[in-house]
């Protein structure tokens, strides 16, 4: 455990469906909590309220921030924000695969590019990366040494482009021009799989 002030990343895995495109699939999401010992914010809300209150703990959630709208990392965003009563955040572009899951629902701040969020005494930086979905963000932990990318980078190359609202070029030119700047040793937590680092992505993408 750190203390109040240091942050650190802690991790979990839940389990569901993803549906798009009359499709469904079975899923294993990450969960992503970055804070310290008194705050944290929540990325991305998959499957199970319970699975990611089990990461949160006693701790105040300050957001929840959705890297994008694909219901495997938002079908529960509504139910998590009444039990911790915090923020959902997501870009705007991503209102039309939202709407695929809440029609009843809103999420209450809009993400932009180089927007910065604060807890735990670490800064993540917001990184508008269109392509797997038009308001897919990763956000960037400098202190931290890491980049939360959802599914807009995994091991092993960039996220699918098969489906509604995505688009392969765009999504190579995002991972280029946003992520491949960053430190090669940046250690990438994706949305779904195993982490991996900013050099061995950049490598294998060319």
């Amino acid at each position: 455990m750190s203390a109040a002030g240091t942050a650190r990343v802690d991790h979990a895995v839940t389990s569901g469906t993803f549906s798009l495109d009359g499709e469904t699939f079975d899923v294993d999401n990450n969960v992503w909590v970055v804070g310290d010992d008194t705050e944290c914010v929540v990325i991305d809300a998959p499957h199970s309220v319970e699975d990611i209150l089990a990461v949160v703990g006693d701790r105040r959630v300050k957001a929840i921030v959705c890297t994008h709208a694909h219901d495997d990392h938002v079908r529960v965003a509504p139910a998590l924000r009444e039990k911790v009563v915090a923020p959902i955040l997501l870009h705007p572009d991503d209102k039309p695969l939202w709407e695929l899951t809440h029609t009843q629902y809103l999420w209450d701040l809009d993400l932009a590019d180089g927007q910065t969020l604060e807890v735990g005494g670490t800064t993540l930086q917001v990184l508008h990366t269109p392509g797997h979905a038009p308001g897919a963000v990763c956000l960037y932990a400098p202190d931290l040494g890491c980049v939360f990318t959802g599914d807009t980078l995994f091991h092993g190359g960039p996220g699918a482009t098969g489906r509604s609202y995505s688009d392969r070029p765009t999504l190579e030119a995002s991972i280029r021009a946003k992520l491949f700047d960053l430190p090669g040793d940046t250690v990438v937590h994706t949305g779904h799989g195993e982490d991996t680092t900013i050099a061995a992505e950049r490598e294998r993408l060319g």
